[in-house]
């Protein structure tokens, strides 16, 4: 379980000054639960989930997992980020085992640790591959079996799938969701995209513009394996839409001045369901 107690984070800027990230931020993640943190850039996701992995230090608060402070890295917590950094000198098998060479793992058994995640990504046939052989997918694929080879009780997730065309997204949602069933594993999930969140997650946290808070929580009651023509799912998303669209606005506003007017409908009735992503 992971709590996050209070916690505030603080940056110096190069004028001298400084920003708040974010500011008296509290949640509990389960064991075994499927978060997603969505809101405008800036407004402080990949902060809180740096410090969940011990990544950054709060000025004020607390972030324990299963009670153990969590200020460093560990073992028991694993990012994936947006870029796939996979060593482009090592084969997929050779990323893949990578870690378990460095937890001192004899090559016979990383090499089977590391074929049964590869297999669990339907990578086997690419396994002797580099990664500039591989599609934008494939690499992600490649990145979360690593992350899996470690077994991490928490898989930290800062917009995985964002460079990825929208097919291949929407299988990689697939493989994820199975593979969160299939072990269960907590996941802190970033995302600017409104469906891939609804589609993945138990809750939904809208986080306001900066300094980030926690605006409004959605718990997603959908059955799994997710349908995206589910109408439950539709209907929380157009929920999570509204909430949005008011922190965009705001952001809009702080940029561009009082004399941009932007009405809550031009946001809420876009087709787009990634918001925020490009301010």
């Amino acid at each position: 379980m992971i709590e996050i107690k209070n916690i505030s984070k603080t940056f110096q800027q190069r004028t001298g000054g400084t920003f708040t990230a974010i500011d008296n931020v509290s949640l509990t993640i389960q064991k075994g639960e499927f978060v997603s943190l969505l809101g405008p850039s800036g407004c402080g996701k990949s902060t809180l989930l740096n410090l969940v992995a011990g990544l950054e230090h709060a000025e004020q608060g607390k972030i324990t997992v299963n009670g153990k402070d969590c200020s460093t890295p560990g073992p028991d917590r694993v990012v994936v980020f947006q870029e796939h950094a996979l060593f482009p000198w090592l084969t997929v098998l050779d990323n893949v085992a990578f870690g378990l060479k460095q937890k001192g793992i004899g090559k016979k058994e990383r090499e089977e640790m590391a074929r049964e995640q590869i297999k669990s990504v339907h990578l086997s046939r690419f396994a002797d591959r580099y990664p500039h052989e591989l599609s934008g997918g494939m690499k992600q694929r490649a990145a979360i079996a690593r992350a899996l080879a470690m077994d991490p009780e928490i898989l930290l997730m800062d917009e995985p799938f964002a460079a990825l065309d929208e097919q291949t997204r929407l299988i990689l949602h697939k493989e994820l969701e199975e593979i969160w069933m299939r072990t269960k594993k907590t996941i802190l999930f970033i995302t600017h995209n409104i469906r891939e969140a609804v589609i993945l997650s138990d809750r939904v946290l809208v986080m306001s513009t900066r300094p980030g808070t926690i605006k409004k929580e959605f718990a997603v009651q959908a059955e799994r394996p997710r349908d995206a023509s589910d109408p439950l799912l539709h209907h929380t998303e157009t929920n999570i839409m509204e909430v949005l669209a008011d922190e965009l606005e705001k952001v809009v506003k702080e940029e561009m001045g009082d004399e941009y007017s932007l009405k809550k409908n031009t946001l809420s009735d876009r087709s787009s369901n990634s918001m925020g992503s490009g301010i």
